[in-house]
């Protein structure tokens, strides 16, 4: 048994799945029907509570006079945050990689300029025109 969690609209959830072990098949026998391998229905629990001092996802910081936001140009997840608050930064720089459609997107900087503020962390989901850096 192998289990995992999975989160679905915001719940978390504690999944067992059992692994099939399959062997080698001998040589087939003629014209007999083969059974279809059981497959166990995985056990689901209650949802679990999540601690009170969880942290949710980061609130977001308006970009203000003379900076500017780096938005999501399409729904996605984000895979990886390269930069931090204070770096500076060349317009072509990568600042994250969004993952949409199984396409990994290296999200960049439009303009020199400091990050005053990262909106996002890896293993976010974000949606379009979301705030993801600000630039100033």
């Amino acid at each position: 048994m192998k289990k995992f969690n999975i989160k679905v609209n915001g719940i978390s959830y504690e999944v067992e799945v059992e692994e099939i072990q399959e062997t080698a098949a001998a040589a087939p026998q003629a014209a007999a029907p083969k059974a279809a391998p059981k497959v166990a229905a995985p056990k689901v629990e209650a949802p679990k509570k999540e601690k009170a001092g969880k942290a949710k996802a980061k609130e977001a910081v308006a970009a203000g006079a003379g900076e500017h936001s780096i938005d999501a140009p399409m729904p996605g997840k984000i895979v990886k945050v390269v930069v931090e608050e204070g770096q500076t930064v060349k317009a072509g720089d990568v600042l994250l990689v969004l993952e949409a459609m199984k396409m990994q997107n290296e999200i960049t900087a439009d303009a020199d300029g400091t990050v005053k503020a990262v909106n996002v962390e890896a293993g976010q989901n974000v949606k379009v025109k979301e705030s993801l850096v600000i630039i100033g």
